[in-house]
């Protein structure tokens, strides 16, 4: 089924929706640029669940990575280019070269290791078209994803603050009772 890379590409070139999403992405032509986070999550979840409708994200995660250009007053402007294509989308878009301040961490080097310094393995993961092909990152691999489990990134167990972090995304986003085939790892 979707077990690995390519299954997850077709699952997502079968989905119109997703399918316009990264069309529209792509037309910005960012560098290192990436759709991750609840995007790719959620899809997987729902087809895990059999449902036959789209949970709704609560946003469209687009990152990418450049070092020249590290104002977030850009990044509210390619949110309002995505808006433009796509209004009814609830578009955000992070520099990851300028993260590391925000989530107080060394800097990152690329978009795939901001995606690295998530909190929760199968939310570490992104997707990109690039000249119509599919690419997927994901620093930790996708058997979490893809099997329901949801864990701790290993950046998020390496000590106490972050790891408390971790457990009150857990509890505050409440995946369990929209998703009840997860098994959570606390």
């Amino acid at each position: 089924m979707f077990k690995t890379e390519g299954g997850l590409a077709a699952l997502i070139r079968a989905d119109t929706w997703m399918m316009d999403i990264l069309k529209t992405v792509e037309k910005l032509q960012l560098p290192d640029c990436w759709i991750c986070a609840g995007f790719m999550r959620s899809k997987v979840w729902d087809t895990l669940h059999e449902y036959s409708n789209r949970t709704p994200i609560a946003d469209i995660d687009v990152i990418y990575f450049d070092t020249l250009t590290t104002s977030e007053t850009i990044e509210k402007q390619y949110e309002q280019q995505l808006r433009k294509y796509l209004p009814n989308e609830p578009w955000s878009v992070k520099n990851q070269a300028r993260m590391h301040l925000i989530n107080n961490s060394n800097p990152y080097q690329c978009s795939t290791d901001g995606i690295a310094h998530f909190p929760e393995t199968p939310t570490a993961i992104g997707v990109r078209l690039n000249n119509n092909l599919l690419e997927i990152t994901a620093p930790y691999g996708i058997n979490h994803l893809v099997s329901g489990i949801v864990s701790p990134t290993p950046y998020f167990q390496k000590d106490e603050r972050l790891y408390k972090i971790y457990q009150q995304r857990i509890q505050k986003k409440q995946w369990k009772s929209i998703w009840p085939k997860l098994q959570i790892f606390d």
